[in-house]
C-alpha cells in the first residue's frame, strides 16, 4: 500500500487548498465463508498481526478497520489531538516512540500501542456484545490504525458465511450473516475481496455468489484464493488461478497465508510474505508474479489509483472555479500603491465621475432593486411633489365665513357695493403660502437622495476606496458639507419663488382674466334678475322716513334700527332665540359692539351667499395657476441650485481639499486588513496554481 501514499499525501495538500472534504476511497470488504482466511487476507494487507484469528467462527462481530496515514513528523500533533489527556498527566504515551498505535471507539481515547492488546480488546469487545458462545451481532467494532506506512483506507472484517447453527446461534444464523454481509457490500463505493480457499471447489464459492448479486457486472469484485499450500496432493490451482474455472473481471489472486501453527510460534507477517513468494516460485512458476499477498496489494493500489483518476476532473473543475474567484477577488483588492498623488487624483475623478452618473443614469452598476439616483430625484419632483402640490386644496382652511369676515373687514365702515378686491388679494396670498411647505420639503427630499448617492457609490462602483477607509470618509466628508452648504441657497431660492407670487397678485394674467370673464356674465345675469324684483321694496324704503317714530317702528333709518333689524334677522334665523345677548338692542340702550359675538352660524342672505362665492371662485381659478407655476418652477429650482451645482462643482471641490501633499500618505492608508487579505489571496492563488500542477502529475503517474 505504501506506493500509494506520496500520491495520496500529494492529494491531501491539493484538497487542504481547495477546502474540499478528503477523497473517499472505497471501502474494502473481505466476503467468504467461515474459516476461509478473511482476517488473514486483511491481516497481511495491513501488514500487522491484530486480528484475532482460529478455527471455527472468530469474527463474530464486522470490524470497520480505517487505516490513518501520519506524518512521522506530525506524529506530535496528532497525539495532542487524538488525545488531549495525554498531556494532562504529563506523559507522552509510546505511540510516538512506537510510530504506530490504535484507537476504538468504544474506548474512547485508550491509545494502544501494543497490537497484541488490540487483538485481546477485539475479543473482549466481540464476547462483550455476541456472548462467548459463538453468538453473532451485527453491531460493528470501530477501530482506528494511525501509522506512517498505510493509506488513509477503511477495511472490512466480516463473519463468515454459515450454514448450519451452533452454540448459541439462532435458527436464522445464514440469513443473519447474509443479510449483515450485504449491508456492507451493496455499497457502490465498496471493492469486494471474495475470498474462497483453494481446498474447495470455486464453482460452490458462496463468496463468489453473494458479491454477484450486488455486482452483477463484476467491476468491484476481486477474487482471492487462500490456502493454495493446503490442496490436495497431485492437485493445484493452476486452472483456478487461470481464470478457466470461474473468469473474475477484476483478477483472481492466489495467496498463501500463515498456518494456525505459524501463528502459534509467533511467525511476523514479513517472514509469512518471503515464505509465500518461495512457495509460489516453487509451485507455480509461471504464476508467481501474478499472485501472493504483495500483488494482491498492489492490485488493490491499482484500483485506488483508478478510482483516484475519476476524481480528478471534478477536481480540476472546482480548483479552475476557485482560482478564478481568487484572480478577481485579487483585482478588486488592486495593486499596491506606488505613485500615490496620481492614485489619489484617480480615486477622487472617478468618485465624481460615477457620483455624476449616478445623477444622470449612466452609472456601471445600475440598481434594479429600488430607485435611486436621478430616477429618485425625477420621482421625488413628478410623483411625491407633484402629487402633494396636487392634494392642496384651493379653499383648504377658508370657511365662508372666513370669506365673509374677510370682505367686510375689506370694506371698512361703508357698506360696499362691490366685493373689495383686497379681500380677494388677502385670501389668495394666504393660501398661496400653503405651497411653501412642500416645495421647502421637496429641496430636502433631494438632498437626502444626493446624500444617498454617496453610499451607493461606495458601495458598488468604487471598489477601491474601500482600500482607502481614510479616503473614503475624507471624500464623503466634503461632499456632505458640499451639499450643506447648497441646502441654504436653494431654499431660499424657493422661498422666493412662493415670495414672488406672494409680492404681486397678477389679476391681468390671461388665464385668470378668461376666468373672470366666465364669472362676471354670470354675475351680470343675476343683477338683471335682481333688477326685475326691485321696485316692490322701493316704496316701503320711502315711507320710512316720516320722522324720529316712524324711524324706530320702521327700524330703517338710524344705525340703531338697522342694528335692531339685524339682530331680529339673526334671531330669526337662528334656531332658538338668543335671550342671552349680552347687550340686547330691544332694552332700549345703547350697544355696545364689542361684546355683540360674532355670529358663528347663521343663513347667508343671498348678496353675501353670491359675494362669497365670486371670492371663492376667484382664489381658487388664481391659486390653480399659481400651483402650476411653483410646481414647475421648484424643480428647476432645486436642479439648478442643488443638484447641477454639486455635480459641476463636485470634481474641483474634491481636488481643492483632498489633493495636498500633506495628506497624501494619510489618505491612502491601506486599511490593517486589506494588505493582509491581499497577501491572503495571492498566496492561495499560487497554492491553487501548485495543486493544479499536482493534479496533472498524479494523471501520469504509473504505480508501475
Amino acid at each position: 500500500m505504501e506506493a500509494l501514499i506520496p500520491v495520496i499525501n500529494k492529494l491531501q495538500d491539493v484538497f487542504n487548498t481547495v477546502g474540499a472534504d478528503i477523497i473517499q476511497l472505497p471501502q474494502i470488504a473481505v466476503v467468504g465463508t467461515q474459516s476461509s482466511g478473511k482476517s488473514s487476507v486483511l491481516e497481511s494487507l495491513v501488514g500487522r498481526d491484530l486480528l484475532p484469528r482460529g478455527t471455527g467462527i472468530v469474527t463474530r462481530r464486522p470490524l470497520i478497520l480505517q487505516l490513518v496515514h501520519v506524518d512521522p513528523e506530525d506524529r506530535r500533533k496528532t497525539s495532542e489531538e487524538n488525545d488531549p489527556s495525554t498531556w494532562k498527566n504529563g506523559r507522552l504515551y509510546k505511540g510516538v516512540e512506537g510510530e504506530e498505535w490504535g484507537k476504538f471507539l468504544h474506548t474512547k481515547n485508550k491509545i494502544y500501542t501494543d497490537f497484541d492488546e488490540i487483538r485481546q480488546e477485539i475479543e473482549t469487545e466481540t464476547e462483550r456484545i455476541s456472548g462467548n458462545n459463538k453468538g453473532i451481532s451485527d453491531e460493528p467494532i470501530h477501530l482506528k490504525i494511525f501509522s506512517p506506512h498505510v493509506v488513509n483506507l477503511t477495511l472490512v472484517d466480516l463473519p463468515g458465511i454459515t450454514k448450519v447453527p451452533v452454540g448459541d446461534q439462532p435458527k436464522d444464523i445464514e440469513i443473519q450473516i447474509r443479510e449483515l454481509i450485504l449491508k456492507y457490500i451493496s455499497n457502490p463505493n465498496c471493492i469486494i475481496l471474495a475470498v474462497t480457499a483453494a481446498n474447495t471447489d470455486m464453482a460452490t464459492s458462496e463468496a463468489l455468489k453473494v458479491a454477484r448479486e450486488v455486482d452483477p457486472d463484476g467491476r468491484r469484485t476481486l477474487a482471492v484464493v487462500t490456502k493454495l499450500d493446503l490442496m490436495d496432493a497431485g492437485t493445484d490451482a493452476m486452472d483456478v488461478l487461470m481464470g478457466r474455472v470461474i473468469p473474475v473481471k477484476l483478477g483472481l489472486i492466489g495467496v498463501v497465508n500463515r498456518s494456525q501453527l505459524d501463528i502459534n510460534n509467533k511467525k511476523s507477517v514479513a517472514d509469512a510474505i518471503r515464505d509465500e513468494h518461495a512457495f509460489l516460485q516453487k509451485k507455480y512458476p509461471s504464476l508467481a508474479n501474478r499472485n501472493g499477498t504483495k500483488y494482491l496489494a498492489r492490485t488493490l493500489n491499482r484500483l485506488l489509483m483508478h478510482h483516484i483518476r475519476d476524481c480528478l476532473p471534478e477536481l480540476k473543475t472546482r480548483i479552475n472555479v476557485l482560482a478564478a474567484q481568487y484572480q478577481s477577488l485579487l483585482s478588486s483588492y488592486g495593486e499596491p500603491v506606488e505613485d500615490k498623488s496620481a492614485t489619489l487624483l484617480q480615486l477622487i475623478t472617478k468618485f465624481a465621475a460615477e457620483y455624476c452618473n449616478t445623477i444622470e443614469g449612466t452609472a456601471k452598476y445600475i440598481e434594479t432593486a429600488e430607485l435611486c439616483g436621478g430616477a429618485r430625484i425625477c420621482y421625488i419632483f413628478h410623483e411625491t411633489f407633484g402629487r402633494t402640490l396636487e392634494s392642496v386644496d384651493p379653499l383648504g382652511g377658508l370657511t365662508t365665513i372666513d370669506v365673509l369676515t374677510a370682505i367686510r373687514n375689506a370694506t371698512g365702515p361703508r357698506p360696499a357695493l362691490f366685493v373689495p378686491e383686497v379681500s380677494f388679494e388677502l385670501l389668495v396670498k394666504r393660501q398661496v403660502k400653503r405651497l411653501e411647505e412642500p416645495s421647502l420639503r421637496c429641496v430636502e427630499l433631494v438632498h437626502e437622495e444626493m446624500q444617498r448617492i454617496i453610499q451607493h457609490c461606495s458601495n458598488y462602483s468604487t471598489q477601491e476606496l474601500l482600500r482607502f477607509p481614510k479616503l473614503h470618509d475624507a471624500i464623503v466628508e466634503v461632499v456632505t458639507s458640499l451639499l450643506r452648504k447648497r441646502l441654504p441657497v436653494t431654499n431660499e431660492m424657493v422661498h422666493n419663488l412662493v415670495a414672488i407670487e406672494l409680492a404681486y397678485i397678477n389679476t391681468k394674467h390671461p388665464d385668470f382674466a378668461d376666468a373672470c370673464g366666465v364669472m362676471n356674465n354670470n354675475i351680470e345675469e343675476q343683477r338683471r334678475n335682481r333688477m326685475r324684483e326691485l321696485p316692490s321694496a322701493v316704496p316701503r324704503d320711502k315711507g320710512a322716513g316720516a320722522g324720529p317714530q316712524g324711524d324706530q317702528e320702521a327700524g330703517t333709518g338710524t344705525w340703531r334700527g338697522m342694528l335692531k333689524k339685524g339682530e331680529e334677522g339673526a334671531q330669526d334665523d337662528k334656531s332658538k332665540p338668543q335671550s342671552s345677548l349680552p347687550a340686547s338692542p330691544q332694552k332700549g340702550h345703547a350697544v355696545n359692539l364689542l361684546d355683540v359675538p360674532v355670529p358663528v352660524a347663521r343663513k347667508l342672505s343671498a348678496r353675501e351667499q353670491r359675494d362669497c362665492e365670486v371670492i371663492e371662485r376667484l382664489i381658487k381659478s388664481y391659486f390653480l395657476i399659481v400651483r402650476k407655476n411653483i410646481q414647475d418652477s421648484v424643480p428647476k429650482a432645486v436642479m439648478h441650485f442643488l443638484v447641477n451645482h454639486v455635480k459641476d462643482s463636485l470634481q474641483s471641490e474634491l481636488v481643492g481639499q483632498l489633493y495636498k501633499s500633506g495628506l497624501l500618505d494619510d489618505l491612502l492608508t491601506e486599511s490593517e486588513d486589506m494588505a493582509q487579505r491581499r497577501n491572503e489571496a495571492a498566496d492561495m492563488l499560487k497554492a491553487l496554481q501548485k495543486a493544479s500542477q499536482v493534479i496533472a502529475e498524479i494523471r501520469e503517474t504509473h504505480l508501475w
